[in-house]
């Protein structure tokens, strides 16, 4: 990266418009956005290695740990240095803001949010889509055995939702939840012009008209690799999909009401959300 580029970050819990959100800004040629990139894993990974605990932690001032953890966006963004804005995507970037916001005062974190119950069901039809795979989603038999089993296991504050959603629900009631945006799902398959408008002036940039009808993204390397394939597909036009849940009622219901970012009045984040069940209206909140 050089020192005219902005970089910002996509965060926000799984299945919920992260990599269609990623695609959509990709189309913009001063642009650069894809999927879930390996940066948040190096990050934590250099950042232990500097903490209290470890043989390097004396001989490595704060000055030195700032620059080797901008380093690594550096580093891995040095052939996008045609691009003007750059954004990283990980779900641990909410857990990470003030670490982000120290490095990069200026940079803002979008997250992609969704009802739970229904973030669920996605990761549940594309289990059963694959059913002769042992997905990577789940450790051993008694975590994949049934629904129930593996509903509850995505849950845990350290796998897939359980912790995006932890993660988000810190950064959204966080000192720093001012440079947050959250973006629902719902809405913006709904109503993405009108979405994608606000994501622009939250991060201060010109409107680049995009196209809704032609999107692609897709990585079935990646999704192979974890044996759960069209995790990071996106369909080419984009719409709401109206659909019932294929999970049990009583599990739909225990996952249906962890939606907290609906009520803003404890927090100076950003949401863009609909208001109600009759009208969808891309109006951010800022308590």
């Amino acid at each position: 990266m050089n020192s005219t580029q902005k970089l910002h970050f996509i965060s926000g819990l799984p299945r919920s418009g992260s990599t269609l959100l990623a695609a959509l800004l990709g189309q913009n040629p001063r642009f650069h956005a894809g999927m879930t990139s390996p940066v948040g894993s190096l990050f934590s990974g250099m950042l232990n290695q500097f903490s209290a605990g470890s043989e390097f932690a004396p001989v490595v001032d704060t000055a030195q740990r700032r620059r080797l953890l901008s380093g690594l966006f550096d580093s891995y963004y040095a052939d996008q240095g045609d691009k003007q804005v750059i954004f990283d995507t990980n779900r641990s970037w909410c857990a990470r803001l003030p670490d982000l916001l120290d490095l990069y005062p200026q940079a803002k974190v979008i997250a992609c949010v969704r009802n739970v119950a229904w973030v669920m069901d996605s990761i549940e039809r594309l289990y059963r889509a694959t059913p002769f795979e042992n997905t990577k989603l789940f450790n051993d038999e008694v975590e994949r055995n049934t629904v129930y089993s593996r509903v509850e296991t995505l849950a845990q504050r350290n796998r897939l939702v359980g912790y995006a959603w932890a993660a988000l629900k810190d950064a959204f009631y966080g000192a720093q939840s001012k440079s947050l945006l959250l973006v629902e799902y719902d809405l913006l398959t709904q109503a993405p012009e009108q979405v994608m408008r606000l994501i622009y002036d939250f991060i201060g940039e010109p409107w680049y008209p995009h196209d809704f009808q032609r999107v692609h993204y897709d990585a079935p390397e990646f999704d192979e690799a974890l044996g759960i394939r069209g995790l990071h597909r996106v369909r080419p036009v984009v719409e709401l999909q109206n659909r019932t849940s294929i999970l049990p009622p009583d599990l739909f219901a225990q996952y249906a009401d962890l939606s907290f970012w609906r009520d803003g009045s404890a927090s100076a984040a950003h949401v863009i959300r609909i208001k109600n069940e009759q009208q969808a209206a891309a109006t951010p909140a800022h308590a």
